[in-house]
Protein backbone atom coordinates (compact mmCIF):
# COMPACT_ATOMS: atom_id res chain seq x y z
CA UNK A 1 0.00 0.00 0.00
CA UNK A 2 1.90 3.18 -1.08
CA UNK A 3 1.01 6.34 0.96
CA UNK A 4 2.50 9.77 1.11
CA UNK A 5 4.15 9.86 3.64
CA UNK A 6 4.98 12.55 6.59
CA UNK A 7 8.63 12.98 5.83
CA UNK A 8 7.20 13.98 2.00
CA UNK A 9 5.39 16.79 3.40
CA UNK A 10 7.41 18.12 5.85
CA UNK A 11 6.09 19.68 8.64
CA UNK A 12 2.90 21.04 7.10
CA UNK A 13 0.26 17.90 7.23
CA UNK A 14 0.77 18.12 11.13
CA UNK A 15 -1.53 21.19 10.68
CA UNK A 16 -4.38 19.84 8.99
CA UNK A 17 -7.32 17.54 10.16
CA UNK A 18 -9.39 15.40 8.17
CA UNK A 19 -13.11 14.12 9.11
CA UNK A 20 -14.23 10.17 7.93
CA UNK A 21 -17.34 10.01 8.81
CA UNK A 22 -17.94 6.17 9.01
CA UNK A 23 -16.20 3.56 11.04
CA UNK A 24 -16.32 0.50 8.71
CA UNK A 25 -13.24 -1.01 7.01
CA UNK A 26 -13.74 1.97 4.29
CA UNK A 27 -13.39 4.50 6.95
CA UNK A 28 -10.98 2.96 9.56
CA UNK A 29 -8.76 2.07 6.27
CA UNK A 30 -8.72 5.76 5.37
CA UNK A 31 -7.91 6.92 9.15
CA UNK A 32 -5.16 4.58 8.69
CA UNK A 33 -3.83 5.91 5.74
CA UNK A 34 -4.22 9.75 6.88
CA UNK A 35 -2.73 8.96 10.26
CA UNK A 36 0.32 7.42 8.66
CA UNK A 37 0.45 10.61 6.18
CA UNK A 38 0.72 12.74 9.26
CA UNK A 39 -2.48 13.90 9.27
CA UNK A 40 -4.63 14.84 12.15
CA UNK A 41 -8.23 12.30 12.14
CA UNK A 42 -11.18 12.39 14.07
CA UNK A 43 -13.60 9.95 13.18
CA UNK A 44 -17.36 10.17 13.71
CA UNK A 45 -19.77 7.19 13.91
CA UNK A 46 -23.93 6.89 14.84
CA UNK A 47 -23.08 3.77 16.33
CA UNK A 48 -21.68 2.97 19.81
CA UNK A 49 -18.56 1.06 18.29
CA UNK A 50 -16.82 0.56 15.19
CA UNK A 51 -17.23 -2.17 12.42
CA UNK A 52 -20.77 -4.03 13.49
CA UNK A 53 -20.96 -4.99 9.73
CA UNK A 54 -17.51 -6.43 9.64
CA UNK A 55 -17.49 -8.09 12.92
CA UNK A 56 -21.28 -9.56 11.91
CA UNK A 57 -19.99 -10.53 8.45
CA UNK A 58 -16.88 -12.32 9.99
CA UNK A 59 -19.20 -14.47 12.04
CA UNK A 60 -19.30 -17.51 10.16
CA UNK A 61 -15.42 -16.79 9.08
CA UNK A 62 -14.13 -13.01 8.05
CA UNK A 63 -13.19 -14.22 4.20
CA UNK A 64 -10.74 -11.03 3.43
CA UNK A 65 -10.05 -11.60 0.17
CA UNK A 66 -9.80 -14.12 -2.66
CA UNK A 67 -6.65 -15.50 -4.10
CA UNK A 68 -7.05 -15.54 -8.02
CA UNK A 69 -5.29 -13.99 -10.27
CA UNK A 70 -5.48 -10.04 -10.76
CA UNK A 71 -6.80 -9.84 -13.63
CA UNK A 72 -10.06 -12.35 -13.06
CA UNK A 73 -10.66 -10.61 -9.25
CA UNK A 74 -11.07 -7.33 -10.88
CA UNK A 75 -13.23 -8.64 -13.63
CA UNK A 76 -15.35 -9.43 -10.76
CA UNK A 77 -16.96 -6.18 -10.42
CA UNK A 78 -18.36 -6.24 -14.05
CA UNK A 79 -19.18 -2.90 -15.38
CA UNK A 80 -17.16 -1.28 -13.06
CA UNK A 81 -14.23 -3.38 -13.26
CA UNK A 82 -12.56 -0.45 -14.66
CA UNK A 83 -12.68 1.93 -11.77
CA UNK A 84 -12.09 -0.81 -9.59
CA UNK A 85 -8.92 -1.92 -11.22
CA UNK A 86 -7.46 1.79 -10.17
CA UNK A 87 -8.98 1.35 -6.34
CA UNK A 88 -7.04 -1.60 -6.43
CA UNK A 89 -4.06 -0.56 -7.67
CA UNK A 90 -3.63 1.06 -4.20
CA UNK A 91 -4.65 -2.09 -2.08
CA UNK A 92 -4.84 -5.05 -4.05
CA UNK A 93 -5.64 -8.49 -2.07
CA UNK A 94 -2.38 -9.45 -1.47
CA UNK A 95 -1.95 -5.95 -0.09
CA UNK A 96 -4.46 -6.61 2.06
CA UNK A 97 -3.26 -10.09 3.17
CA UNK A 98 0.33 -8.07 4.27
CA UNK A 99 -1.84 -5.75 5.79
CA UNK A 100 -3.19 -7.79 7.78
CA UNK A 101 0.11 -10.09 8.74
CA UNK A 102 1.32 -6.39 9.70
CA UNK A 103 -1.20 -6.81 12.63
CA UNK A 104 -0.35 -10.09 14.32
CA UNK A 105 -3.39 -12.28 11.82
CA UNK A 106 -2.45 -14.79 9.25
CA UNK A 107 -3.95 -15.79 6.74
CA UNK A 108 -4.75 -18.67 4.68
CA UNK A 109 -6.25 -20.02 1.56
CA UNK A 110 -8.99 -22.54 1.45
CA UNK A 111 -10.12 -25.00 -0.99
CA UNK A 112 -12.61 -22.57 -2.79
CA UNK A 113 -9.52 -19.88 -3.23
CA UNK A 114 -11.19 -17.48 -0.69
CA UNK A 115 -8.97 -15.85 1.94
CA UNK A 116 -9.18 -16.25 5.88
CA UNK A 117 -7.56 -15.57 9.39
CA UNK A 118 -6.03 -18.63 10.54
CA UNK A 119 -8.32 -18.49 13.55
CA UNK A 120 -11.83 -17.32 11.02
CA UNK A 121 -12.56 -14.58 13.80
CA UNK A 122 -13.01 -10.85 13.00
CA UNK A 123 -12.80 -9.65 16.21
CA UNK A 124 -8.99 -9.96 16.84
CA UNK A 125 -8.10 -8.39 13.98
CA UNK A 126 -10.11 -5.17 14.53
CA UNK A 127 -9.24 -5.02 17.75
CA UNK A 128 -5.57 -4.76 17.01
CA UNK A 129 -6.22 -2.40 14.40
CA UNK A 130 -8.26 -0.29 16.87
CA UNK A 131 -5.03 -0.12 19.36
CA UNK A 132 -2.44 0.56 16.34
CA UNK A 133 -5.33 3.21 15.01
CA UNK A 134 -5.27 4.59 18.72
CA UNK A 135 -1.52 3.87 19.85
CA UNK A 136 0.40 4.35 15.73
CA UNK A 137 4.25 4.23 15.69
CA UNK A 138 3.83 6.60 13.21
CA UNK A 139 1.33 9.70 13.31
CA UNK A 140 -0.59 11.03 15.21
CA UNK A 141 -3.31 9.16 17.13
CA UNK A 142 -6.89 8.86 15.49
CA UNK A 143 -9.54 9.82 17.59
CA UNK A 144 -13.16 8.22 17.77
CA UNK A 145 -16.55 10.18 18.50
CA UNK A 146 -19.25 7.19 18.29
CA UNK A 147 -22.81 8.10 18.60
CA UNK A 148 -22.52 10.95 16.39
CA UNK A 149 -24.72 10.90 13.63
CA UNK A 150 -24.28 13.01 10.54
CA UNK A 151 -27.41 15.06 9.74
CA UNK A 152 -26.50 15.95 5.93
CA UNK A 153 -25.53 19.71 6.79
CA UNK A 154 -22.35 19.93 4.65
CA UNK A 155 -20.48 23.51 3.69
CA UNK A 156 -17.41 24.02 1.91
CA UNK A 157 -15.19 27.58 1.83
CA UNK A 158 -11.59 28.64 1.62
CA UNK A 159 -11.16 27.49 5.48
CA UNK A 160 -12.20 24.05 4.76
CA UNK A 161 -15.62 21.62 5.23
CA UNK A 162 -18.33 22.18 7.66
CA UNK A 163 -20.96 18.90 9.07
CA UNK A 164 -23.09 19.30 11.91
CA UNK A 165 -23.99 16.02 13.89
CA UNK A 166 -26.12 14.70 16.46
CA UNK A 167 -24.79 13.41 19.55
CA UNK A 168 -25.94 12.40 23.40
CA UNK A 169 -25.15 15.49 24.45
CA UNK A 170 -27.07 17.88 21.81
CA UNK A 171 -25.67 19.14 18.28
CA UNK A 172 -22.18 19.31 17.39
CA UNK A 173 -20.39 21.52 14.55
CA UNK A 174 -17.07 20.01 13.47
CA UNK A 175 -14.86 21.57 11.06
CA UNK A 176 -11.69 20.15 8.78
CA UNK A 177 -9.29 20.58 5.72
CA UNK A 178 -11.26 17.91 4.26
CA UNK A 179 -13.62 14.93 4.86
CA UNK A 180 -13.86 11.28 3.90
CA UNK A 181 -17.20 10.17 3.81
CA UNK A 182 -17.68 6.42 4.50
CA UNK A 183 -21.39 6.01 4.90
CA UNK A 184 -22.35 2.22 3.96
CA UNK A 185 -24.99 1.26 1.71
CA UNK A 186 -28.38 0.41 3.02
CA UNK A 187 -27.93 -2.84 3.76
CA UNK A 188 -28.49 -4.55 7.59
CA UNK A 189 -29.42 -0.54 9.06
CA UNK A 190 -29.61 -1.48 12.52
CA UNK A 191 -25.30 -2.42 11.93
CA UNK A 192 -25.27 1.80 11.38
CA UNK A 193 -25.70 2.00 7.45
CA UNK A 194 -29.25 3.50 6.25
CA UNK A 195 -28.76 5.13 3.24
CA UNK A 196 -29.84 8.47 4.48
CA UNK A 197 -27.18 10.38 3.01
CA UNK A 198 -28.24 10.01 -0.53
CA UNK A 199 -30.98 12.67 -0.79
CA UNK A 200 -28.20 14.87 1.32
CA UNK A 201 -25.46 14.39 -1.56
CA UNK A 202 -28.44 14.42 -4.52
CA UNK A 203 -28.81 17.90 -3.36
CA UNK A 204 -25.32 19.15 -3.91
CA UNK A 205 -26.06 17.74 -7.02
CA UNK A 206 -23.85 14.74 -6.74
CA UNK A 207 -25.18 11.68 -9.38
CA UNK A 208 -26.19 9.11 -7.23
CA UNK A 209 -27.71 5.53 -8.69
CA UNK A 210 -30.55 4.00 -7.36
CA UNK A 211 -29.60 1.90 -3.72
CA UNK A 212 -30.45 -1.85 -5.07
CA UNK A 213 -30.33 -5.48 -2.97
CA UNK A 214 -26.82 -7.19 -3.99
CA UNK A 215 -26.35 -10.45 -3.15
CA UNK A 216 -29.90 -10.94 -1.57
CA UNK A 217 -32.80 -13.40 -1.33
CA UNK A 218 -35.28 -13.62 -4.16
CA UNK A 219 -39.30 -14.53 -4.16
CA UNK A 220 -40.53 -17.26 -5.86
CA UNK A 221 -43.48 -16.23 -8.37
CA UNK A 222 -46.70 -17.14 -6.49
CA UNK A 223 -45.21 -18.37 -3.42
CA UNK A 224 -43.99 -21.82 -1.91
CA UNK A 225 -46.65 -24.02 -0.77
CA UNK A 226 -47.73 -24.03 2.33
CA UNK A 227 -46.59 -27.36 2.63
CA UNK A 228 -43.18 -27.09 0.77
CA UNK A 229 -42.32 -24.24 2.82
CA UNK A 230 -43.65 -25.20 6.53
CA UNK A 231 -41.22 -28.32 6.04
CA UNK A 232 -38.39 -27.12 3.73
CA UNK A 233 -37.75 -23.13 4.60
CA UNK A 234 -34.11 -23.27 6.00
CA UNK A 235 -32.92 -26.41 4.07
CA UNK A 236 -30.49 -26.36 1.75
CA UNK A 237 -30.24 -27.61 -2.28
CA UNK A 238 -26.53 -29.60 -2.09
CA UNK A 239 -24.71 -30.16 -4.94
CA UNK A 240 -27.11 -28.84 -7.35
CA UNK A 241 -26.53 -26.40 -10.75
CA UNK A 242 -28.28 -23.21 -11.71
CA UNK A 243 -28.27 -22.09 -15.39
CA UNK A 244 -30.05 -18.56 -16.62
CA UNK A 245 -30.23 -16.51 -19.30
CA UNK A 246 -31.27 -13.05 -19.39
CA UNK A 247 -33.34 -11.06 -22.29
CA UNK A 248 -30.46 -8.85 -22.37
CA UNK A 249 -28.20 -11.83 -23.64
CA UNK A 250 -26.09 -12.73 -20.97
CA UNK A 251 -25.82 -16.46 -19.59
CA UNK A 252 -24.93 -18.03 -16.20
CA UNK A 253 -24.29 -21.02 -14.94
CA UNK A 254 -22.37 -22.43 -11.97
CA UNK A 255 -22.76 -25.64 -9.00
CA UNK A 256 -23.12 -25.16 -5.44
CA UNK A 257 -25.52 -25.07 -3.04
CA UNK A 258 -28.63 -22.22 -1.97
CA UNK A 259 -31.23 -21.96 1.08
CA UNK A 260 -34.59 -22.48 0.23
CA UNK A 261 -36.72 -19.66 2.64
CA UNK A 262 -40.11 -19.51 2.98
CA UNK A 263 -40.80 -17.43 0.46
CA UNK A 264 -38.35 -18.16 -2.16
CA UNK A 265 -34.18 -19.00 -2.49
CA UNK A 266 -30.93 -17.28 -0.92
CA UNK A 267 -27.70 -18.56 -0.37
CA UNK A 268 -24.42 -18.54 -2.20
CA UNK A 269 -25.78 -20.01 -5.56
CA UNK A 270 -28.63 -17.66 -5.66
CA UNK A 271 -25.67 -14.74 -4.53
CA UNK A 272 -23.75 -14.99 -7.36
CA UNK A 273 -26.67 -14.79 -9.72
CA UNK A 274 -28.40 -11.65 -7.93
CA UNK A 275 -27.03 -8.97 -9.96
CA UNK A 276 -28.62 -10.51 -13.60
CA UNK A 277 -31.71 -11.78 -11.46
CA UNK A 278 -32.71 -8.49 -10.05
CA UNK A 279 -31.93 -6.52 -13.30
CA UNK A 280 -34.16 -9.18 -15.01
CA UNK A 281 -36.78 -8.25 -12.78
CA UNK A 282 -36.44 -4.31 -13.05
CA UNK A 283 -36.90 -4.96 -17.13
CA UNK A 284 -39.37 -7.55 -17.22
CA UNK A 285 -41.36 -7.86 -14.13
CA UNK A 286 -40.04 -11.55 -13.32
CA UNK A 287 -36.83 -13.56 -13.29
CA UNK A 288 -36.08 -17.24 -13.28
CA UNK A 289 -33.59 -20.16 -13.78
CA UNK A 290 -33.34 -24.23 -14.49
CA UNK A 291 -32.13 -25.99 -11.63
CA UNK A 292 -30.59 -29.14 -12.31
CA UNK A 293 -30.84 -31.38 -8.98
CA UNK A 294 -28.59 -33.55 -10.54
CA UNK A 295 -25.32 -31.87 -12.40
CA UNK A 296 -22.91 -34.94 -12.62
CA UNK A 297 -25.40 -36.80 -14.71
CA UNK A 298 -26.24 -36.69 -18.13
CA UNK A 299 -29.79 -36.32 -19.56
CA UNK A 300 -29.67 -39.33 -21.02
CA UNK A 301 -28.78 -41.14 -17.78
CA UNK A 302 -31.56 -39.60 -15.86
CA UNK A 303 -34.18 -40.59 -18.51
CA UNK A 304 -32.90 -44.03 -18.27
CA UNK A 305 -33.12 -44.54 -14.28
CA UNK A 306 -36.24 -42.65 -14.30
CA UNK A 307 -37.41 -45.02 -17.19
CA UNK A 308 -36.97 -47.95 -15.35
CA UNK A 309 -38.71 -50.56 -14.40
CA UNK A 310 -40.04 -50.02 -11.44
CA UNK A 311 -42.32 -52.92 -10.57
CA UNK A 312 -44.15 -52.74 -7.19
CA UNK A 313 -41.90 -49.93 -5.68
CA UNK A 314 -43.33 -46.40 -5.15
CA UNK A 315 -42.08 -43.81 -7.49
CA UNK A 316 -40.60 -41.80 -3.82
CA UNK A 317 -38.84 -45.47 -3.37
CA UNK A 318 -37.60 -45.33 -7.52
CA UNK A 319 -36.13 -42.16 -7.07
CA UNK A 320 -34.33 -42.63 -4.10
CA UNK A 321 -33.01 -46.13 -4.81
CA UNK A 322 -31.53 -45.29 -8.17
CA UNK A 323 -31.33 -41.50 -8.36
CA UNK A 324 -30.63 -40.57 -4.93
CA UNK A 325 -33.18 -38.04 -5.56
CA UNK A 326 -35.16 -37.71 -1.82
CA UNK A 327 -35.84 -34.80 0.96
CA UNK A 328 -35.64 -31.27 -0.41
CA UNK A 329 -35.29 -32.73 -4.25
CA UNK A 330 -37.77 -34.27 -4.36
CA UNK A 331 -40.29 -32.28 -2.76
CA UNK A 332 -39.45 -29.63 -5.17
CA UNK A 333 -40.55 -31.82 -8.19
CA UNK A 334 -43.75 -32.53 -6.40
CA UNK A 335 -44.13 -29.03 -5.59
CA UNK A 336 -43.11 -28.29 -9.72
CA UNK A 337 -45.33 -30.91 -11.65
CA UNK A 338 -48.22 -32.27 -11.86
CA UNK A 339 -49.17 -35.74 -10.54
CA UNK A 340 -49.70 -36.71 -14.61
CA UNK A 341 -46.13 -35.10 -14.98
CA UNK A 342 -44.60 -36.83 -12.03
CA UNK A 343 -45.35 -40.40 -13.65
CA UNK A 344 -43.71 -39.28 -17.07
CA UNK A 345 -40.68 -40.54 -17.34
CA UNK A 346 -40.08 -37.65 -19.82
CA UNK A 347 -41.16 -35.00 -17.97
CA UNK A 348 -39.89 -36.18 -14.61
CA UNK A 349 -36.64 -36.79 -15.86
CA UNK A 350 -36.09 -32.95 -18.16
CA UNK A 351 -37.45 -31.29 -14.85
CA UNK A 352 -34.92 -33.27 -12.65
CA UNK A 353 -32.04 -31.88 -14.98
CA UNK A 354 -33.62 -28.38 -15.63
CA UNK A 355 -36.47 -27.29 -13.30
CA UNK A 356 -37.33 -23.97 -13.86
CA UNK A 357 -37.58 -21.67 -11.14
CA UNK A 358 -39.64 -18.12 -11.54
CA UNK A 359 -39.10 -15.16 -9.35
CA UNK A 360 -40.98 -11.91 -9.00
CA UNK A 361 -39.54 -10.26 -6.75
CA UNK A 362 -35.69 -9.89 -4.77
CA UNK A 363 -36.14 -9.81 -0.90
CA UNK A 364 -35.90 -6.19 0.67
CA UNK A 365 -33.07 -3.76 0.44
CA UNK A 366 -32.45 -4.44 4.28
CA UNK A 367 -32.15 -7.76 4.24
CA UNK A 368 -29.36 -8.03 1.09
CA UNK A 369 -25.86 -8.54 1.82
CA UNK A 370 -24.39 -5.96 -0.02
CA UNK A 371 -26.12 -2.72 -1.73
CA UNK A 372 -25.70 -1.81 -5.52
CA UNK A 373 -25.95 1.57 -6.79
CA UNK A 374 -24.78 4.59 -4.90
CA UNK A 375 -22.35 7.56 -5.46
CA UNK A 376 -21.40 7.32 -9.23
CA UNK A 377 -17.64 7.60 -10.51
CA UNK A 378 -18.91 10.29 -13.30
CA UNK A 379 -19.68 12.01 -10.32
CA UNK A 380 -15.53 12.11 -8.21
CA UNK A 381 -12.26 12.68 -9.65
CA UNK A 382 -9.97 9.66 -10.31
CA UNK A 383 -9.18 10.41 -6.07
CA UNK A 384 -12.73 9.60 -5.49
CA UNK A 385 -13.25 13.75 -4.66
CA UNK A 386 -16.69 14.68 -5.57
CA UNK A 387 -17.00 17.36 -8.11
CA UNK A 388 -19.83 19.42 -6.70
CA UNK A 389 -18.27 19.45 -3.09
CA UNK A 390 -14.56 19.77 -3.10
CA UNK A 391 -12.77 18.55 -0.12
CA UNK A 392 -15.17 16.30 0.17
CA UNK A 393 -14.46 12.17 -0.74
CA UNK A 394 -16.36 9.07 -0.78
CA UNK A 395 -15.21 5.76 0.09
CA UNK A 396 -16.53 1.81 0.49
CA UNK A 397 -19.47 0.19 -0.18
CA UNK A 398 -21.73 3.93 -0.70
CA UNK A 399 -20.07 4.32 -4.46
CA UNK A 400 -21.94 2.70 -7.14
CA UNK A 401 -20.09 -0.97 -7.71
CA UNK A 402 -20.58 -4.21 -6.82
CA UNK A 403 -19.36 -7.44 -6.73
CA UNK A 404 -20.15 -11.21 -5.46
CA UNK A 405 -19.33 -12.79 -2.09
CA UNK A 406 -15.97 -14.43 -1.74
CA UNK A 407 -13.89 -11.57 -0.58
CA UNK A 408 -14.45 -8.80 -2.96
CA UNK A 409 -16.24 -6.59 -1.42
CA UNK A 410 -14.21 -6.43 2.05
CA UNK A 411 -11.21 -6.42 -0.53
CA UNK A 412 -13.02 -3.29 -2.32
CA UNK A 413 -13.86 -1.23 0.52
CA UNK A 414 -10.48 -1.17 2.05
CA UNK A 415 -8.76 -0.58 -1.04
CA UNK A 416 -11.10 2.66 -1.81
CA UNK A 417 -10.56 3.70 1.88
CA UNK A 418 -7.28 3.43 0.87
CA UNK A 419 -7.58 5.20 -2.30
CA UNK A 420 -9.77 7.57 -0.95
CA UNK A 421 -6.92 8.86 1.95
CA UNK A 422 -4.12 9.58 -0.79
CA UNK A 423 -6.38 11.58 -2.56
CA UNK A 424 -6.90 14.08 0.29
CA UNK A 425 -3.09 13.78 0.90
CA UNK A 426 -2.26 14.68 -2.43
CA UNK A 427 -5.16 17.01 -1.69
CA UNK A 428 -3.79 18.78 0.67
CA UNK A 429 -0.62 18.96 -0.21
CA UNK A 430 -1.40 21.10 -3.36
CA UNK A 431 -4.10 23.42 -1.39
Amino acid sequence: MEIVTEKDFGRFLTMKKVIVVGAGPAGLMAAEVLSRGGVSVAVYDAMPSVGRKFLLAGKGGLNLTHSEPADVFVSRYGQRSGQLASILGTLDAQGVRDWALALGVETYVGSSGRVFPVDMKAAPLLRAWLHRLRHPQTGPEVQFFMRHRWVGVLSEDNSGVSLNFDAPTGPVHAQADAVVLALGGASWARLGSNGAWVPWLGERGVGVAPLLPANCGFDVLGGWSDHFASHFAGQPFKSVAISLSTSQGLHFQRRGEFVVTASGVEGSLIYAASSLLRDEIIATGQASFELDLLPDRSAQWVLAQVSHPRGTRSLSSHLKSRLHIDGIKAAVLHEALSKVQMHDPVQLAAAIKALPVKLQATRPLNEAISTAGGVMFESMDRQLMLQAVPGVFCAGEMLDWEAPTGGYLLTACLASGAHAAQGVLNYLHKK
